[in-house]
């Protein structure tokens, strides 16, 4: 059962990237406050959701969050200063757009920089512990994978609209075949050796 709240404090923001593993694209990133009252029958991890279940959800969490936000950290960037600190980046960036202040920040995972003066705690597997982690995990991944959709019309041999841009088999022989685009990741293994 996820719990709503780990701090005490009201507005306590979680946040959860998408896309960290990923050979092309960017990681994006989403930061949640929920209210007190939210809830909803099968927010859970996003990788525990199908596909239909995160579609069906990230209209409920925007309508009924206290306040939302996504970022994107594209792969340009993602070379530049490597995939922690880019997703990292990425969390700091949602929480920036937040209509609300954070008193409080969640993050998934091990590993967070401090954002301003709000204090924070990082929770491995925090997207199946807390729902506003939950819900910023399903914004992350939602947006991320429409974006991977459309870069796809313009470069169907990577079959991106299916993989997304993880490292499956059959990218990475597109790779092979067809070289890389600009959207690709140029400091990740692209080739498995």
């Amino acid at each position: 059962m996820l719990q709503l709240n780990y701090s005490g404090f009201e507005l306590e923001v979680g946040t959860d990237e998408a896309g960290r593993g990923c050979l092309a694209g960017p990681v994006v990133a989403a930061a949640v406050i929920l209210p007190k009252k939210f809830k909803h029958s099968f927010l859970n991890d996003s990788k525990q959701l199908t596909e239909k279940q995160r579609v069906q959800l990230r209209p409920y969490i925007e309508e009924n969050a206290l306040a939302y936000a996504v970022s994107f950290v594209w792969q340009d960037k993602i070379d530049e200063i490597n995939i922690l600190q880019s997703s990292i980046l990425a969390m700091h960036q949602a929480i920036d757009q937040l209509s609300l202040k954070a008193e409080y920040i969640i993050v998934d995972g091990n590993k967070f920089n401090p954002y301003k003066e709000v204090p924070h705690e990082t929770i491995v597997k925090g997207d199946s512990k807390f729902m506003s982690i939950a819900a910023a995990s399903v914004l992350a991944k939602t947006y991320r994978d429409e974006y991977m959709k459309k870069l796809h019309d313009d470069f169907p041999h990577y079959n991106w609209k299916q993989n997304k841009g993880y490292p499956t088999k059959q990218h990475r022989l597109a790779i092979k075949a067809f070289g890389t685009t600009e959207h690709h990741r140029l400091t990740f293994r692209l080739l498995s050796s």
